[in-house]
């Protein structure tokens, strides 16, 4: 089977995680950048990596414009340290109903990197953070958003790509 692996990588850790699944499944990688320029026609697969932001998958829109035709599988790097009730909204609001049953979709924990945002992204952060320690009865949901959202880290690891690999290598 012939599988494109296509990313959009703001901070690092979708690119990171894109590298180790090329290498796990020996497929070709592209950046979104570079989509114009490829044939889908060579490819049974389409893979898409990228984070989430403000509540939206980056560059998605972009391949669903593409309709492939192809079976398209999503993975979605973020922050958040598991797939929260605040993950599934993103793959509710990002994904229709239908494309939800159709598209297999993944959430890949990756972290922050505060050192790579712009400035815009860190103010929105600063924000963010600043709002919740002002909040008074915080889930627990948000205190552990609060406390993930006040420095750079990084819990990227191969073994989150798990269950992505092998349900490509089960097809």
């Amino acid at each position: 089977m012939r599988i494109l692996l296509i990313y959009k990588s703001k901070t690092g850790f979708t690119e990171k995680y894109a590298n180790w699944l090329a290498e796990e499944l020996e497929c070709d990688m592209e950046k979104i950048s570079h989509i114009q320029k490829l044939d889908f026609n060579n490819y049974d697969l389409v893979i898409f990596g990228s984070r989430i932001h403000a509540g939206r998958i980056d560059g998605l829109s972009k391949i669903k414009k593409l309709n492939l035709g192809k079976k398209l599988i999503i993975f979605a790097t973020g922050a958040t340290p598991k797939e929260t009730n605040s993950i599934m909204e993103v793959w509710k609001s990002n994904l229709t109903e239908e494309e939800r049953k159709i598209i297999k979709y993944f959430y890949v924990p990756a972290g922050l990197n505060y050192e790579k945002m712009g400035f815009l992204d860190k103010t929105m952060m600063k924000m963010a953070s600043i709002m919740l320690e002002k909040k008074n009865n915080k889930s627990k949901e948000e205190i552990g958003m609060q406390n993930s959202i006040k420095k750079s880290y990084d819990i990227s690891s191969k073994e989150r790509l798990k269950p992505l690999i092998e349900y490509i290598k089960s097809l």
